[in-house]
């Protein structure tokens, strides 16, 4: 809850009016809470919440950016292009677990594809109030899929009028339309900046001081009805709005009497989500709309809640303070004057802390009321604020409505009778640990996302991410057990070289990371003095903070500590030392569970390492490269292979793919590799090598199917008759440089059909050409069509090798780039971005082969098949 969420710079990509008014269209037809849209960004695979209305952006913070690949609905929306419908948080925990434990409050919600032409630009959502099914919501499903489709049409217009249609900036925070009366009185204007001409309406004069009927008339009449001190921005604000940037927040201005307004502006197009600014077009000054607020007090109501002991101040749905009596300023320490009309963490930056941030965020997507306690910082500007109780305690309670949020304060010894019972929980937590207590599903969040760890680092990796932040941590570090000695298996946030000395330490070691493990009891330490006494000459890394060492077992096997570092003293409660005991449990499987990943991964490597070809069959004629490179994700090794057979008098080229990771795959590519080396040895037509290979698969029944393209070449004639089985097509690049997509007939992938047919395609390889054989790993990625893909390594073949353009007169001529001498480099840089990019999702085979027109001379590179390991 820092800032506003907001970029007051113009964001690159569609403008703004265009997508404000698709949201604020949409909360009109659902009846929404809250509305956002979800764009492609310019990184593959991401898509980042360009517009959100109905709720402060930092309190979303979390979901900002969503990768294409997560157990995500915006995710499986924009992958799929079916709509998501979760009518209550019941579904919502059954289909997506994390995102309910994220967002553990009762709402619904909404997801539909922005789709034109084929196309996926994003996703649309809504979140509204919790319903008993989803046919219940069926009219505004189908409500919402018309505005989609608008918003979609526009974008495919915009891109096809070459303007920008990705999101890379922060998200556009906006407020949704009202569900009813608006608060305070509020006025409308308009100011046309070709003519230069202000209206205003009657409201909007009586909020400006004005006589009633009179106008300002132009925009320097209309800054000279302002304070002097704002009056200089007032311009610049409606030319920046004129020219398609108008400011995302409101904007505070005083009347010449210091009346606080509130001033909202945005181009007034006509149509919410039509009329976009032409992209590339002149930045002509539109027409420029807007509203006053008056959020301070005035009318009977707020007149009589001045009066009220307690504190009570009301927030909008953007967070912003709209209206404070002068208790709630009292015991907020904050001057009631400095509250309204600024967001809350703005204005009390101390409540700036998860507690409040939960429940803040609940309040804006439930109906239910919510309770907390809360505690006063000791600061300095404290003391110009009278003490109203003995003790620094609040309790907060906020009571959702429609608009607004109308929040009360009241100190934590003097609770109103009738109030409701304190929550779960008991006592207030003790001083300095409020900004810090966890959320109560944190635990949740912490498993669901362990699920997916795989690995010892990925494993670290969520417990950096989702535990160490909600008990305000900043260091970590966990050790695994190895045969009696402890190793570093994940270290963040200490200096660096200091737990070096740690490094292997023995069981029968004096040291708190050691002797947690071997009792099994956790230790916590409210200081580093505290840690010095309790282990006298132990290395401190820093002269103040707190540490908590937790044993991690596992089924009563110990499997390694965790240690938890903390910038400041502090306390551990009760409930919070019981937390991280059973945090720590769930990263103990986890561990246990990697290191057995760990192990099945290794022996999976090794099965496979031994099963690829060492070196390619060789002929005087042919020169063949091949290159693996296994995925860094997930099973880590997969089933892909290539191979080089003499067949006859020719060579028979194959790769494959079969489904699936680890052991079984690997074991089952082993099976394949042979029954199509032993088909190949004896020159069998390619279509019976297939056919063949499929019933051997079926007979297996492993399982597991598998995709395969065999390809027989004659290296005197250059004559290739192909076949393949649910494989991806070769690329053939010809000695002038065009790179085609082969066309081959194909049948069913390997070990489904026992009846299938493998059609044979002829094609023929003049001396120079390139025949490239691939796996899907090389040429798919996360949220991008595979034919992309391909076409991308279609253009990187036409231009690996220098060559005649094709159509050049000088057929001698050499392509621009760095030279390459074989067809061994030709293959490394086809695989240079993958061998580069720290993840990949699947493995890699790529196998090439071209034919020399001449007899080979002595020292040709031949039969070239390295096996890359990184």
């Amino acid at each position: 809850m820092t800032g506003s969420g907001t970029d007051e710079r113009k964001p690159s990509g569609p403008p703004p009016a265009l997508l404000t008014g698709t949201v604020a269209d949409a909360l009109r037809v659902t009846g929404g809470r809250v509305g956002g849209v979800y764009l492609c960004s310019t990184a593959p695979g991401l898509l980042r919440l360009a517009v959100l209305a109905g709720l402060p952006g930092p309190l979303f913070r979390p979901w900002w950016r969503v990768t294409v690949d997560r157990p995500f609905p915006v995710a499986d929306v924009h992958r799929t292009g079916v709509p998501v419908v979760l009518a209550n948080a019941t579904e919502m925990m059954r289909d997506y677990a994390q995102l309910a434990a994220g967002l553990p409050f009762q709402f619904g919600s909404l997801y539909v594809p922005v789709v034109a032409d084929g196309r996926s630009f994003g996703v649309l959502a809504v979140l509204r109030a919790a319903a008993a099914d989803a046919a219940e919501v069926q009219a505004e499903h189908e409500r919402l899929a018309v505005v989609a489709d608008a918003l979609g049409a526009a974008l495919a217009r915009l891109d096809a009028d070459g303007g920008e249609v990705t999101w890379d900036g922060e998200p556009l925070c906006v407020r949704p339309p009202a569900a009813g009366p608006a608060p305070g009185r509020v006025g409308r204007f308009a100011w046309d900046p070709a003519t230069d001409v202000v209206t205003l309406d009657e409201q909007a004069r009586a909020l400006l001081g004005l006589p009633p009927g009179r106008s300002p008339g132009t925009l320097d009449a209309l800054a000279r009805a302002v304070d002097p001190t704002d009056a200089h921005r007032l311009p610049g604000l409606l030319h920046r709005t004129a020219g398609g940037r108008p400011p995302p927040l409101p904007i505070q201005v005083r009347t010449t009497e210091g009346g606080l307004r509130l001033l909202e502006l945005w181009e007034a197009t006509g149509s919410v989500t039509g009329a976009p600014r032409p992209p590339g077009a002149p930045a002509t000054p539109r027409p420029v709309a807007g509203v006053l607020l008056d959020p301070g007090p005035g009318a009977l109501a707020d007149g009589a809640a001045d009066l009220l002991p307690e504190g009570v101040f009301c927030l909008d749905r953007l967070g912003l303070v709209v209206y404070a009596n002068p208790r709630a300023g009292h015991l907020l320490g904050v001057p009631r004057d400095r509250l309204v009309g600024r967001s809350l963490w703005e204005a009390v930056p101390w409540l700036n802390q998860p507690t409040c941030e939960e429940h803040l965020r609940g309040a804006l997507l439930s109906p239910e009321p919510a309770h907390f306690h809360v505690r006063h910082p000791h600061t300095e500007n404290r003391s110009a604020v009278p003490r109203p109780y003995e003790g620094d305690w609040l309790r907060i309670s906020l009571y959702p409505g429609a608009d607004l949020v109308t929040c009360t304060a009241v100190p934590a010894n003097r609770v109103p009778d009738g109030a409701d019972p304190e929550p779960a929980g008991g006592e207030p937590p003790a001083p300095d640990t409020a900004a810090s207590t966890a959320p109560v599903y944190r635990p949740i969040v912490l498993a669901i996302a362990l699920t997916e760890a795989v690995t010892a680092r990925q494993v670290s990796a969520v417990v950096m991410r989702e535990l160490l932040p909600a008990f305000g941590g900043r260091r970590l570090a966990i050790y695994l057990l190895q045969e009696r000695h402890l190793y570093l298996a994940w270290e963040s946030g200490f200096p660096k070289g200091f737990l070096r000395p740690f490094e292997g330490v023995a069981l029968d070691a004096r040291l708190p990371g050691v002797e947690t493990l071997t009792t099994g009891r956790p230790l916590f330490f409210d200081s580093m003095r505290q840690l010095a006494a309790a282990y006298p000459g132990i290395a401190l890394d820093a002269s103040e903070g707190a540490r908590a060492f937790l044993p991690l077992i596992a089924s009563g096997r110990p499997v390694g500590s965790c240690i938890l570092g903390f910038d400041r003293s502090r306390s551990f409660g009760s409930e919070e030392r019981t937390v991280l005991t059973a945090l720590a449990g769930l990263i103990a499987h986890a561990m246990e569970k990697a290191q057995r990943y760990d192990t099945e991964a290794a022996l999976a490597r090794g099965l496979q390492q031994a099963l690829l070809p060492r070196r390619l069959s060789q002929h005087a004629r042919v020169e063949t490269a091949g290159r693996y490179l296994p995925g860094t994700e997930g099973m880590d090794v997969g089933g892909d292979w290539y191979d080089v057979v003499e067949a006859g008098d020719g060579l028979a080229l194959v790769i494959g793919d079969v489904q699936g990771h680890g052991v079984q795959a690997a074991a089952t590519m082993g099976q394949l590799r042979s029954a199509v080396r032993a088909f190949a040895l004896g020159d069998r037509p390619p279509e019976e090598v297939m056919g063949g290979t499929n019933h051997l698969l079926i007979d297996l029944d492993p399982g597991q199917f598998a995709s395969c393209c065999y390809v027989r070449l004659d290296p005197a004639t250059g004559v290739a008759r192909a076949v393949r089985a649910g494989h991806l097509p070769p690329l053939l690049r010809h000695p002038d440089g065009r790179t085609e997509v082969v066309d081959l007939s194909g049948g069913v992938v390997l070990g489904v059909d026992p009846r299938a047919h493998y059609p044979v395609t002829e094609l023929r390889l003049e001396p120079g050409a390139i025949l490239a054989l691939y796996t899907d790993g090389l040429v798919e990625r996360p949220g991008q069509d595979i034919d992309d893909g391909i076409a991308v390594l279609r253009r990187d073949l036409a231009g690996a090798l220098p060559g005649p353009q094709p159509g050049a007169a000088d057929a001698r001529e050499p392509r621009a780039g760095p030279a390459v001498r074989s067809l061994a480099d030709v293959a490394d840089r086809l695989t240079s971005t993958a061998r580069r990019a720290a993840d990949r999702a699947d493995d890699i085979a790529l196998l090439l082969a071209t034919r020399r027109a001449a007899r080979t001379s002595p020292g040709a590179d031949t039969g070239d098949a390295p096996r890359d390991r990184a």
